[in-house]
C-alpha cells in the first residue's frame, strides 16, 4: 500500500515538500542499501537469488518505515531539493547485488559507452547505465502483484469512461442550448463535434510528451485531468455559446491522454500475450462512454435544464482525479529508471549514473523528436496501404457511430414518440453487443492466439494476419446491422427492431477494432504509438464531421437512405479486411516500416 502511495503524484508531492528523503523512502535511500556490482568496484558478489532476496528486504524495510520516521537521513542535501522527475525507455537487467556493507563505492567495470573511466566521481567521460537490479526487481511494473495491476487498470477504465461519456452527455442539451442562446442547430451541434475533435488532436501532443524522460505518464494524467475538471466546472457556468464551444474543445483536448496513453500504461504492466485481455476490457469503457451519455443526462436535462449535463461531468471526473492523484503510480519503465538514476546520483554524487533512455535521448535533436511524433505517422499512412486501410476503416466506423446521435431523435422521437429522456435509451443496445463481443473475443484469443504467442519470438509472435480472422468472421455484422436499422426505421415497424440492428452492428465494430489495433501494434512495433495517435486524430476528425453532416444527410436522403449509404461503406471496409487477412504478409514484406519477420 505504502509503495503505491509513495509512487503516486501525492507521494511525490509529499516527498518534495517535506525535503526529507526519509519520508516515504525508496529502497536505494535506506542505510542498508548497497549498490549493485555493475555500478560499483566492490568485488564481493552473491548469487542472483540472494541478491533478489536482499532487494525484497529493502523494499519491505521501506514499506515498514513510518510516514515521518526518526532521523535516518543518509542522503546528501542535493536530493532534498530534488524534483524527482519522470523518464523514458525500458532496459534489460543484468546487475549483481553485493553482500557486504559498504560506503559509496567507486567504479570498476560497469556498463559504459567507453572502456576508459575517470577517477573522479563528480565528472566523467562516460555514462554508467542504471538498470533493474535483478529480474524480479519489485520496481519493474511487469513484476507488480496482480492486485496492484488490476487496481491501476480499474483507474484507467474509470478515467477513460469519465472523459468519453463527456462527449455525449451534452447531446440531450442541444435543444435547450439552441433556445437559451438563440442559435442554429448546426452551431449547437458543435458542442459534441469540437469535444470529439479535441480528444482526437490531444494525442498528437500528449503521446510524445509521455515518453520524455522528465515527464512520464502519470504527470500527464494528473496535470491534464486537473485542467479537465476545472474546465468542466467552467462549462457549467459559462454564459455565452462561443465560450461554451471553446470550453468543449478544451475539455476534449485535456481529456485525451486517457486515449493517447492509457493503452501504453497497460502495456507497461502486462506480458504481450496477456495484454489483449486487458485492452479489450479497458476499451469497452471507451466505447460505452458515448453510448451511456444520453442515458445518464437525458432525464436530468428534462427536469433541471441544459447546464445539468455539465455538472454531471464535473461530479464524475472529480472523484476520479482524487483517486488517481492519491493512488496511481508511474508505470513507464523508463520513467522509473530515470527517477532511480536521479536518486542514485544524489546519494553517490556521481553524475555519470543515467538510465538507458536518457543516454539515447541525449543524442536526439528536437527536430528528430518532432518528425517521429508528428510527421512519420502520416508518411507511413501515405506509403503503406495496410496502415492507410486501418486508418480509413477506423474513421468510417467512428463516423458511423457518432452519426447516431443525430439519427436517434429522428427515429425514436419523431417516428415513435419517445421523450427527451427516453430517446437515449436505445443506446443501451450497445451493452448486450459488448457482452457478446468481448467474451467471444477473449475465448478465441485464449484458445487460438495465446498458446502460439508464448512459443513464438517477438515482436510478431507468430503470423499476425491469422489474428484478423475474428474481424473477417464477424465483419459482415456491421453492414447487416446498419441495413437492419436503415430499413426498419419506420413508424409502422416496432422500435425494438432497429435497436436489434444496433446490437448486431456493435458486435462487429468491437471485434474489428480489437483485431485491427492488435495487428498494427505487432506489425509496426517501432511506430505503433505514433500510428495510434494519427489513427485517433483521423477517426476523431471523421466523427466530428459526421456529427455536422449527418442531420442534413438524413433530411435529404431520409434515415433509411443515409444509414444505407453508411452500410455501403461498411461493406467496402469488410472486403478490405478480407484482403488484408489474405495478403497482409505480402504487403509487410514490401513495406519499409512493417516488421516482416
Amino acid at each position: 500500500m505504502w509503495d503505491t502511495i509513495r509512487e503516486s503524484s501525492l507521494g511525490q508531492l509529499v516527498r518534495l515538500l517535506s525535503r526529507r528523503s526519509g519520508v516515504l523512502p525508496f529502497p536505494e535511500e535506506l542505510e542498508v542499501f548497497q549498490l549493485p556490482s555493475s555500478l560499483s568496484t566492490d568485488s564481493s558478489t552473491v548469487p542472483e537469488s540472494k541478491r533478489c532476496d536482499e532487494l525484497s528486504k529493502s523494499k519491505g524495510a521501506a514499506s515498514e518505515l513510518s510516514f515521518f520516521p526518526a532521523s535516518t537521513d543518509t542522503t546528501p542535501s542535493s536530493e532534498k531539493d530534488l524534483d524527482l522527475e519522470a523518464a523514458t525507455s525500458q532496459t534489460a537487467w543484468d546487475s549483481d547485488w553485493p553482500s557486504s556493507a559498504a560506503t559509496t563505492p567507486s567504479l570498476e567495470t560497469p556498463k559504459t559507452e567507453q572502456t576508459t573511466t575517470s577517477a573522479s566521481t563528480s565528472t566523467s567521460t562516460h555514462n554508467v547505465v542504471v538498470d533493474w537490479f535483478c529480474p524480479s526487481d519489485p520496481a519493474n511494473p511487469q513484476n507488480w502483484s496482480f492486485t496492484k495491476k488490476i487496481w491501476i487498470t480499474t483507474q484507467m477504465g474509470l478515467y477513460t469512461f469519465a472523459v468519453y461519456v463527456g462527449s455525449s452527455l451534452y447531446a440531450p442539451s442541444e435543444g435547450e442550448v439552441m433556445t437559451a442562446f438563440g442559435t442554429t442547430f448546426e452551431a449547437t451541434a458543435l458542442g459534441i463535434a469540437l469535444y470529439v475533435l479535441g480528444y482526437g488532436t490531444g494525442p498528437l501532443l500528449w503521446s510524445p510528451l509521455s515518453e520524455i524522460p522528465g515527464v512520464g505518464r502519470t504527470t500527464i494524467y494528473i496535470t491534464t485531468l486537473t485542467a479537465f475538471v476545472l474546465l468542466a466546472l467552467g462549462a457549467c457556468v459559462v454564459d455565452s455559446l462561443a465560450g461554451l464551444l471553446v470550453l468543449r474543445f478544451l475539455l476534449g483536448f485535456t481529456g485525451s491522454p486517457c486515449l493517447a496513453t492509457a493503452g501504453a500504461t497497460l502495456d507497461d504492466m502486462y506480458a504481450p500475450w496477456k495484454l489483449p485481455y486487458v485492452l479489450v476490457v479497458w476499451s469497452s469503457s471507451a466505447t460505452l462512454g458515448p453510448a451511456l451519455g444520453p442515458v445518464v443526462s437525458g432525464f436530468a436535462v428534462t427536469k433541471m435544464g441544459w447546464r445539468w449535463s455539465g455538472w454531471e461531468l464535473f461530479w464524475l471526473a472529480t472523484p476520479v482525479l482524487i483517486l488517481m492523484f492519491a493512488t496511481l503510480p508511474e508505470t513507464n519503465a523508463d520513467t522509473i529508471l530515470h527517477r532511480r538514476a536521479a536518486r542514485l546520483r544524489a546519494r553517490t554524487g556521481r553524475a555519470e549514473l543515467v538510465c538507458e533512455a536518457d543516454r539515447k535521448r541525449a543524442h536526439m535533436t528536437p527536430r528528430q523528436v518532432t518528425v517521429d511524433a508528428l510527421i512519420k505517422p502520416w508518411q507511413i499512412n501515405a506509403l503503406d496501404p495496410a496502415v492507410l486501410y486501418t486508418t480509413v476503416y477506423a474513421a468510417v466506423l467512428y463516423a458511423t457511430y457518432y452519426s447516431f446521435f443525430e439519427a436517434f431523435p429522428l427515429v425514436f422521437v419523431d417516428m415513435h414518440g419517445f421523450n427527451l429522456g427516453e430517446s437515449g435509451l436505445p443506446f443501451l443496445a450497445f451493452v448486450p453487443g459488448l457482452l457478446i463481443a468481448v467474451p467471444g473475443y477473449i475465448f478465441w484469443f485464449r484458445m487460438k492466439v495465446e498458446p502460439v504467442m508464448r512459443k513464438e519470438a517477438p515482436p510478431l509472435y507468430g503470423h499476425p494476419e491469422s489474428r484478423l480472422f475474428p474481424a473477417v468472421a464477424t465483419g459482415f455484422l456491421a453492414p447487416v446491422g446498419l441495413f437492419i436499422f436503415a430499413w426498419t426505421s419506420r413508424p409502422e415497424v416496432h422500435w425494438i427492431v432497429p435497436i436489434i440492428g444496433l446490437m448486431v452492428l456493435f458486435v462487429g465494430v468491437v471485434v474489428s477494432f480489437q483485431c485491427m489495433n492488435f495487428y498494427i501494434s505487432r506489425c509496426y512495433p517501432k511506430y505503433s504509438a505514433s500510428l495510434f495517435a494519427a489513427n485517433t486524430f483521423a477517426r476523431s476528425c471523421f466523427a466530428a464531421s459526421s456529427i455536422l453532416f449527418s442531420t442534413p444527410m438524413y433530411e435529404a436522403l431520409g434515415v433509411g437512405g443515409g444509414v444505407s449509404l453508411l452500410a455501403g461503406f461498411a461493406v467496402l471496409c469488410t472486403i478490405g479486411t478480407i484482403i488484408l487477412w489474405r495478403y497482409g504478409d505480402r504487403l509487410r514484406v514490401r513495406s519499409r516500416f512493417a516488421q516482416s519477420s
